[in-house]
């Protein structure tokens, strides 16, 4: 199962009533990701795909192989600088010299622990139909489950969350694609 959560740091308490109780069951699997290349990936909607990166010795797969710069900056509509990973973690984040906006991958157990902590603080997380085996979107969420693979993605900006919706279903598609 692949567990993508495509996220807004946001924080506006709603009632959950359209997804279910507990978060999906996915376990992170090197074999999922194991036949992928590493590759700076297209900008979405660019048509092209793009293999996750190989699991590492470790058998998990590099957080900052999942999506592309280009990706991500598509994503923040601006400039972000150069991903900087930490274990299971990549942060794409803006300069501080631009406008605030940051993008941040998460991969394994820590994909799922994002998705339990955004249930926790009441976020609505409806169902996300065609995505995957199991997907949810929220006001400032995407999350995704494929063959007990999990990914995730959050996105902060400051404007208005229906405005990321389209983009955040858009890269959840086009991530799940590549799993």
């Amino acid at each position: 199962m692949i567990f993508i959560s495509l996220g807004l740091a946001g924080c506006g308490a709603s009632d959950d009533d359209d997804a279910t109780s507990s978060p999906p069951s996915a376990t992170e699997s090197a074999g999922a990701a194991a036949g992928g290349n590493a590759g700076a990936g297209a900008a979405a909607g660019d048509g092209s795909t793009t293999a996750l990166p190989a699991a590492s010795p470790g058998g998990t797969v590099n957080p900052c192989g999942v999506i592309s710069q280009p990706e991500a900056e598509q994503l923040a509509g601006t400039a972000l600088a150069s991903a900087e990973a930490v274990d299971e973690t990549c942060t794409y984040v803006a300069p501080p010299n631009g406008p605030t906006a940051q993008v941040e991958v998460r991969v394994g157990q820590t994909a799922q622990n994002y998705y339990a902590a955004e249930r926790g603080t009441g976020h609505q997380l409806r169902p996300l139909p065609g995505v995957g085996d199991e997907a949810f979107i929220g006001d400032y969420a995407v999350f995704v489950t494929q063959d007990g693979f999990s990914v995730s993605v959050s996105l902060v900006r400051s404007n208005d969350p229906a405005e990321n919706r389209g983009p955040l279903e858009d890269l959840a598609r086009t991530i799940a694609g590549r799993l």
